[in-house]
């Protein structure tokens, strides 16, 4: 019998601000997210290392 995987799936977040400066490199993070429960894209506000501040990090994809 097979598994049932479920509704999570694999995320990836990205900064909009890191974007808008123009520094090279980007600031991501991967997370999990039930796709059933929240439907739309998700925002965060997540710890840049290159800007060294709270960003806010959406879905991309």
């Amino acid at each position: 019998m097979a598994r049932k995987r479920g509704n999570r799936i694999q995320v990836i977040l990205e900064c909009t601000e890191h974007k808008a400066s123009g520094l090279p490199g980007t600031s991501r993070y991967i997370t999990k997210k039930n796709k059933k429960n929240t439907p739309e894209r998700l925002e965060l506000k997540k710890y840049n290392y290159v800007l060294r501040k709270m960003t806010v990090h959406k879905e991309i994809k």
